[in-house]
């Protein structure tokens, strides 16, 4: 299903996270016109244009609904390991796959799992361990608080307590 957004609406790109719609632009390549959403990332200011036609392919959705972000947030009550006890590397390549799939469900794994670590294990996490923690965060929390309603910090200090009461 074809996604469709107007200027002003807030959508989620996977690698780049919430966006809001500034524009619908047309721009002539290759010889044929082709309309663009215009997306201002809202985390970093950066600009992404997206082909209208192509958006789905390229995995630009809506922000999740509240419902949703309550399913998300269930991710990180389930007793569940995402990716099994290999080697940093071969974790790694697994949880960036997950990450780029786009999935809120998919990040929420990633997070989940690296909190544990964190908490759980009571363990420093490596640099990239870290760098993938904070990707994930910056992909799902501003979403997540988007559609709960609250600001990030709430909803950070509530991803933080329901691993911490899930760690003990």
């Amino acid at each position: 299903m074809q996604p469709s957004f107007q200027v002003g609406d807030k959508a989620v790109h996977p690698a780049h996270g919430v966006g809001e719609v500034t524009a619908i632009e047309r721009r002539d390549i290759a010889g044929s016109t082709r309309a663009f959403y215009v997306l201002r990332i809202l985390d970093s200011g950066m600009k992404v244009m997206v082909p209208t036609l192509s958006s789905d392919n390229v995995g630009l959705r809506g922000v999740m609904s509240l419902g949703e972000a309550e399913n998300v947030l269930a991710v990180f009550r389930s007793g569940e390991k995402a990716v099994g006890n290999g080697p940093w590397n071969r974790r790694q390549r697994a949880y960036n796959e997950m990450i780029k799939s786009g999935s809120p469900y998919e990040v929420a794994k990633v997070l989940r799992d690296l909190y544990r670590i964190k908490f759980r294990d009571e363990k420093e996490l490596s640099y990239g361990e870290r760098r993938l923690m904070d990707q994930a965060k910056a992909l799902l929390v501003k979403e997540l608080a988007l559609a709960k309603h609250l600001t990030e910090a709430q909803v950070e200090t509530e991803i933080e307590t329901i691993c911490a009461d899930a760690a003990s």
